[in-house]
């Protein structure tokens, strides 16, 4: 499993993006208890806050110490360091596993056996993940083109796995159809410069070249920036499945 977060772990926590309660309710429905989950690669807390007001017990972990020193405390959330692919977990011990916008980044194949062990009998794994952002056609002009073309060859090559929405993703479990969704905010363009910034490929574009590539950008959306605050959507993808 890849760390490109923990460097900038204070800036993911602040303009990173939150999920839909209509998500979390569209997986409980597929949940047999609510006793134990295991929200893998936490990173600070986001998904793990939201499943401990569910759950009995939320264990997250992440590889990232500076993650996990920025995460959100809640009395029944446990967290730990550790890698996707192996963890220190008793057997057949949760009755949910998550993954929130991470998968690309795991020995797949090392993690799916992990969570066959770990799970109890008809678990249900939720791996989910979300797009390149849309406001209005000629922001996203600008936001494709940097995407592709100033900060393209930034990218991992796991990166591909989220364009295809983890369609790719093999998936050797019962899987569940799952809905379309997406989520909206209202956001100043100072936030959207912030969560522009937490792209890894953008980390990496400053490391290599001295300069963030996102301040050009906010250059052009000045003009086209036309309120104080804009609606900004992402698609969101769900792999869900029964673990027999």
């Amino acid at each position: 499993m890849k760390d490109r977060f923990s460097e900038h772990s204070k800036l993911y926590l602040s303009f990173r993006p939150t999920y839909p309660n209509e998500l979390y309710e569209f997986i409980y429905r597929h949940v047999n208890d609510f006793n134990c989950v295991w929200d893998c690669a936490t990173s600070n807390g986001q998904a793990a806050v939201a499943l401990c007001k569910k759950f009995s017990h939320v264990y997250a972990t992440d590889i990232s110490e500076n993650q996990l020193t920025n995460a959100t405390i809640e009395p029944n959330i446990y967290y730990s360091i550790s890698s996707a692919e192996k963890t220190i977990f008793a057997s057949h011990s949760f009755d949910l596993i998550t993954v929130a916008q991470a998968a690309h980044w795991f020995k797949v194949a090392l993690f799916f056996n992990e969570v066959k062990r770990v799970a109890k009998r008809d678990a249900t794994l939720a791996i989910w993940g979300y797009g390149l952002l849309k406001v209005n056609p000629a922001i996203d002009e600008h936001i494709h083109h940097f995407y592709t073309q100033v900060v393209g060859s930034y990218w991992d090559k796991e990166r591909k796995l989220i364009d295809d929405h983890y369609r790719t993703l093999p998936f050797p479990f019962e899987e569940i159809p799952s809905n379309a969704f997406q989520f909206s905010f209202e956001w100043t363009i100072h936030e959207l410069q912030g969560y522009l910034t937490t792209w890894s490929s953008v980390q990496k574009f400053i490391r290599q070249n001295n300069q963030n590539p996102v301040v050009d950008l906010m250059k052009l959306m000045q003009t086209l920036w036309v309120s104080e605050k804009m609606k900004i959507t992402f698609p969101l993808f769900l792999r869900l499945g029964k673990i027999r």
